[in-house]
């Protein structure tokens, strides 16, 4: 890659020294991020408008409608009106890749999108997430720069492993994830064969206004199953779009997939005390600590009948909740909540809610107006508020149910750290406790393979440092295996 002038400091698009490349303006170390963050959202507004029509990532995808039926009580944690014993509610699922364009193979090792929108008598809810439980990040500040290391050279427009490597291994917090997506399911055998997972901290707030923290998770009832390597590839070259078949046409046969939806809880105050920080995306709950517990499960039953209209064009946000759910401290989830409906607003539109697919099943009364393609509108009701003339609107002064407390100085820093926090820790645990001996020698050859690919120095010896960090074996087997092949 070409060497630039490493004097001159990054500046933001106005030519102003940015403070930081890597951290986001909040109150406190753990406190919520600043809208006045100027250089966060002017990254992430930028960051969307790279691509048009496209998915900037998750480009490649599909999905299906089905039905959510919730199979046990958990009204003691909160009072979301889907989630009461007894409710059903039509859902759509979207998967995708994280890094591949739109003809991109759906079998190259990549995370898998694992989007949910439950459309509800109180709104439609989205649960935008992954098949595996952690990402690469806890700071938005660096997602727009991570996309483009998994992307393209701007010279040749290739691919490039020195470059995704380069960053992952200057940026340790992702080697828990690296270590998911190396191992087994970074290479699923079908969306069908997965499972999905929130991946962030998400709140629970149940009638009496009790509050609670949640994780996600959605067990595929057909059972987690992957492919190798050699399967991928033969596959990558016979049928690029081998995983959105394989769902069009399990379903045109009747054989509908399911998930389990299960759900971690945690007690409000037990965040500020827990060995892992909570709301760290690159780390795990421990399932000892906060055993799941099932809600329902989910049906994929009902195929795309026009795959742009209600595919492409569906317009998922973690900024769509219902009542008696809310977001998290998490810095990335409080980013997404901003950037996926801005994004969506330049990608499908500024309307993009009223296409059918994006559309509540609830009543609507907003006094949002005009704007491209407007097609549903309020007539000549008022278009303000407060006004005179019986059109409703809120005025009240009130503390949200779904808030919590935080204080402290406006800050660029990394999260407080909790007792146990470090960026390999979970990762070493995750090679080393989770899979097993042959899970593990089936890193090796993915990575020696990525690294025969073009990595350089001196990338190259701080990939074989960083994967020694997760686990001495595994990085010593990598190193002496890549030396050996070269």
């Amino acid at each position: 890659m070409t060497h630039h002038d490493s004097s001159i400091p990054s500046t933001t698009e106005s030519g102003a020294p940015r403070e930081s490349d890597a951290h986001s303006l909040s109150v406190g170390a753990d406190g919520p991020l600043l809208l006045h963050d100027v250089a966060l959202v002017q990254k992430l507004a930028r960051f969307d408008r790279e691509r048009v029509p496209e998915r900037s990532p998750h480009a490649k995808g599909s999905g299906a409608f089905g039905e959510f039926v919730v199979t046990q009580d958990v009204s003691a944690f909160t009072k979301a009106d889907f989630l009461q014993p007894g409710r059903t509610s039509r859902v759509l699922t979207r998967f995708s890749t994280v890094a591949g364009e739109l003809g991109s193979p759906d079998t190259w090792r990549d995370v898998r999108g694992f989007s949910v929108r439950f459309y509800t008598e109180e709104g439609n809810f989205d649960m935008v997430g992954n098949n595996t439980p952690v990402f690469f990040l806890r700071d938005p500040m660096k997602f727009p720069d991570f996309i483009h290391s998994q992307k393209r050279l701007p010279d040749s427009g290739l691919r490039s492993n020195n470059m995704q490597w380069d960053f992952w291994t200057l940026v340790p917090e992702t080697a828990h994830q690296v270590a998911y997506l190396m191992g087994d399911r970074g290479l699923p055998k079908s969306w069908r064969h997965m499972n999905g997972y929130s991946s962030h901290t998400y709140m629970w707030v149940n009638a009496e206004g009790e509050r609670f923290w949640v994780m996600y998770h959605f067990h595929t009832d057909q059972g987690v199953e992957n492919i190798t390597n050699e399967e991928a590839a033969k596959l990558a070259g016979e049928d690029a779009d081998a995983h959105r078949r394989d769902l069009f046409d399990a379903i045109t046969r009747g054989e509908f997939p399911s998930w389990t939806l299960s759900a971690q809880i945690m007690p409000y105050e037990d965040a500020k005390k827990y060995r892992f920080n909570p709301f760290d995306l690159t780390k795990t709950w421990s399932k000892k600590d906060y055993p799941l517990r099932e809600v329902g499960r989910f049906t994929l039953n009902e195929n795309p009948t026009n795959h742009f209209a209600e595919i492409e064009q569906a317009a998922f946000s973690p900024s769509n909740m219902v009542p008696g759910t809310g977001v998290s401290p998490d810095k990335m989830l409080l980013a997404r909540v901003f950037s996926y409906p801005d994004a969506q607003r330049n990608r499908v539109g500024t309307n993009y809610n009223q296409l059918p697919v994006n559309a509540p099943i609830s009543p609507m009364n907003s006094y949002d107006k005009e704007g491209q393609m407007q097609y549903h509108h309020s007539g000549a009701a008022p278009v303000y508020s407060p006004n005179s003339y019986s059109r409703a609107y809120q005025d009240e002064q009130i503390t949200v149910d779904n808030g919590w407390e935080s204080d402290g100085e406006m800050v660029r820093a990394a999260y407080t750290l909790h007792p146990e926090d470090d960026d390999f820790g979970q990762a070493h645990t995750l090679v080393r406790e989770v899979y097993s001996e042959e899970q593990r020698q089936r890193i090796v050859e993915p990575v020696i393979g990525s690294l025969l690919g073009g990595v350089e120095e001196p990338v190259l010896s701080r990939v074989f440092q960083y994967w020694t960090s997760i686990d001495q074996e595994v990085g010593a087997a990598i190193e002496a295996g890549y030396h050996a092949a070269k």
